[in-house]
């Protein structure tokens, strides 16, 4: 096949690095080269995500870097920003394919068909309806395993559900299917994804405890990491379950937004702060050396410097490994975008500057707690500096000289100190 070199850019979430591996599968079986995004290729794609404007900047400037890379090239941009807002990609010189989530899935026949397809114009993205399952399998390491799509939520600041539809997912057996094609493979972990897992099943009548009870049982996957779930979904049964469980990693990834109750509630979450505290407390009673981060939004329309405050008062006060922070941004045709009193971007980059600090905080702590510690590493194929890098079961980030033998092995080893980069020294130990 002539022309058959494709590269693949992916922005945003696991979600999309899982969405975008599936995708590329589908080119690989019909003859096309998958090449690095800084190489020249025939066809360069961009999965986009418009959680953020930077998240949209970003989008923009990998499609002029394509068309520098090769302007005989063609372009596709797909996902999120394509979805919501087709008619900006539409301006920037270069695009050719410009695709939705609901027809992103298709786009090898959109590229067989690309010259029809110009001819035609850009269909209107229609809002997806059906769930589309997805895993990575670029890294034999671990996959990202999508399980859930969409979100009926809503949350003022949120664009997501616009761009991605209701909540949606496969049944616990068509899921167990497609985690079978994983445990095949070399993969040793999966990476539970979605917009809100939790949320799994719900309409076919199963839940999302039942599905990862079937996973816990699944032969061939050694760790099984779970993905953001909301505060009042996760239930102490899945906290249970992961702590009884070896295969299940004692790490969680809760949302928290904001710590008071006052901007949760302008924001339409579900949730008190005390529920999120609750579930931090549970974890932690349960499994003392568990990792635990969350998702907070800082300089949401109204926030004073009081919330602020409260909100750092409040996560100093719970047993929290690390943050991701996110600065507010306006979203068009969400409810936030229309609120009163924004935040200057001064004050929004100030706050978020001291999260940052806090969040270092957070995670010097945490280390300190573990040095000394043994621990089960994963080790991966990248070498840097003659050093090899991987993960521990609650996600503290290793390091030991490049052994080609201890690729894709688990290791028992001693954690000794961080380093300068962040990583821990290791000594490997005799035996698991």
């Amino acid at each position: 096949m002539k022309n058959n070199r494709i590269a693949f850019q992916t922005f945003g979430c696991k979600l999309n690095f899982a969405e975008t591996s599936a995708i590329a599968r589908k080119f690989t079986a019909s003859g096309y080269e998958i090449v690095n995004f800084s190489e020249e290729a025939d066809y360069y794609v961009i999965h986009s995500c418009t959680v953020t404007s930077q998240a949209e900047k970003k989008t923009r400037a990998a499609i002029r870097q394509a068309s520098r890379k090769n302007p005989e090239a063609s372009v596709a941009v797909i996902g999120c920003y394509s979805q919501l807002r087709p008619e900006e990609i539409h301006k920037i010189n270069g695009v050719d394919i410009i695709l939705g989530n609901s027809d992103k899935y298709r786009l090898p026949e959109y590229i067989a068909g690309l010259r029809k397809y110009k001819a035609e114009r850009n269909p209107a993205p229609s809002m997806p309806t059906d769930f589309e399952p997805g895993f990575s399998m670029g890294d034999r390491t671990r996959s990202f395993f999508k399980v859930q799509d969409g979100c009926d939520y809503f949350c003022t600041y949120c664009a997501i559900p616009f761009a991605r539809g209701r909540s949606r997912s496969a049944t616990i057996a068509s899921t167990l299917q497609v985690a079978q094609q994983i445990a095949s493979s070399e993969v040793k972990e999966i990476v539970l994804t979605g917009v809100n897992i939790g949320d799994f099943g719900r309409r076919n009548g199963e839940n999302f405890t039942e599905l990862l009870k079937a996973l816990g049982q699944l032969e061939g996957i050694e760790r099984i990491r779970i993905s953001s779930v909301e505060p009042e979904l996760l239930k102490d049964e899945i906290i249970t379950l992961v702590a009884q469980n070896r295969r299940f990693m004692p790490h969680f990834h809760i949302p928290l937004q904001s710590g008071t109750d006052r901007i949760l509630e302008l924001m339409k979450r579900k949730y008190k702060r005390e529920v999120f505290a609750d579930r931090v407390n549970t974890i932690k009673m349960m499994m003392p050396d568990a990792c635990i981060a969350a998702d907070v939004i800082t300089g949401f329309p109204g926030e004073t410097e009081e919330d602020f405050r409260q909100t750092v008062d409040f996560i100093e006060s719970l047993p929290v490994s690390y943050l991701h922070v996110f600065t507010y941004s306006k979203r068009p045709g969400t409810r936030a975008a229309l609120l009163e009193e924004q935040v200057p971007e001064a004050i929004k980059q100030e706050r978020s500057r001291l999260l940052h600090q806090l969040s270092e905080r957070k995670k010097e702590l945490f280390y300190n707690e573990n040095r000394g510690s043994h621990q089960l590493v994963l080790w991966e194929s990248s070498m840097h500096k003659g050093f090899m890098n991987g993960f521990t079961g609650n996600y503290i980030h290793c390091k030991k000289p490049f052994d080609k033998n201890s690729v894709n092995q688990i290791e028992s080893v001693t954690l000794l100190e961080p380093d300068k980069d962040g990583m821990f020294t290791v000594k490997v130990n005799d035996q698991l």
